[in-house]
């Protein structure tokens, strides 16, 4: 068994801002799991997955990708959930909404995922640049420091990314493309 998840990933110039924070969290707050997966916006958690089934897999997300539009994503500034974690704030649109509630209702009834967490609250798009391993001392000296900083990006999400997780750290196993009317 492995561990997944499918995620949004922000073009490679958002990512390596967003790295820079990262980073900047690590050094001065002690705060370093964000950096073991690449910038994202989780649609479906982490999951267990046999690798012999890999292909049903990938096959069913490229399947479910090949149907979806391209979809906008604004960021704009900081949020928390507190006490411990710390994201860039991700606009919620009615298209984002829309494409984790489809991609959690396919992969739940074409391949039985579900992550019990999710039914029970809203879905908050983020992308986290603090994690679970901030204290609580170093949130609240964090948080002033960015809860008004200005940030703002505009990119449109045009695939789905399955991360593979090595035991250490989060990876691109592999990009499914949504469709773009000129396949």
């Amino acid at each position: 068994m492995s561990r997944f998840f499918v995620a949004l990933l922000p073009p490679q110039d958002i990512q390596d801002y967003a790295n820079e924070i990262k980073q900047y969290f690590a050094d001065r707050y002690a705060s370093s799991g964000a950096l073991k997966s690449p910038p994202h916006i989780t649609l479906q958690p982490p999951f267990e997955w046999a690798d012999a089934n890999l292909p049903l897999l990938e096959v069913s997300l490229k399947e479910f990708a090949s149907e979806q539009q391209p979809v906008a994503i604004t960021l704009r500034g900081f949020d928390a959930f507190a006490p411990r974690v710390i994201h860039i704030n991700v606009v919620r649109s009615q298209e984002l909404l829309t494409l984790q509630a489809d991609l959690m209702a396919y992969t739940e009834s074409n391949l039985q995922i579900v992550d019990k967490v999710s039914k029970t609250r809203p879905f908050a798009p983020h992308l986290t640049v603090a994690f679970r391993d901030l204290t609580k001392q170093n949130f609240k000296a964090a948080w002033p420091e960015f809860k008004n900083r200005q940030l703002h990006f505009e990119f449109n999400a045009d695939k789905l990314t399955l991360l593979l997780h090595d035991g250490t750290r989060w990876n691109i196993k592999r990009e499914f493309a949504f469709f773009s009317g000129s396949n």
